[in-house]
């Protein structure tokens, strides 16, 4: 679902008119009715005042229900984390932490050893046919 749709959705679950919500957010309703009919985009600032008076996260207004959570094999994990102590939060998110970062540092060596290789395969191959 788009984000047109899914204002549109949350506004009609709260029992709002489009003229009762502009008056909430502090908006003309023609530009409810743009954001609602998908020819126009607020900017963050009105994502905020629209959570806001919808009640809900602006997460909830940006992104399809399953975008922005963990993978379900992950969800269990992160839910039995959440109710150990401070200090065992603190260790798994700094092992959590640690691992990210070695990702990212994996990925960017593959990128950048990316293009080498690539030119590498290039002169070799230029020299092969020069012969």
């Amino acid at each position: 679902m788009e984000f047109p749709e899914r204002l549109t959705a949350l506004r009609k679950g709260r029992g709002l008119t489009q003229q009762a919500l502009a008056d909430a957010v502090g908006l003309a309703v023609l530009q409810i009715r743009r954001y609602e009919g998908g020819t126009s985009q607020p900017t963050l600032d009105v994502i905020r005042r629209l959570a806001i008076a919808l009640g809900v996260s602006a997460d909830m207004l940006v992104f399809d229900e399953k975008e922005r959570g963990p993978a379900d094999a992950l969800r269990y994990q992160f839910e039995t984390v959440s109710r150990m102590s401070v200090h065992e939060q603190e260790v798994a998110r700094e092992l959590l932490d640690a691992l990210i970062v070695k990702n990212q540092v994996a990925g960017a060596l593959e990128r950048v050893n990316q293009p080498a290789a690539k030119g590498k395969a290039s002169r070799s191959h230029r020299a092969g046919t020069r012969g």
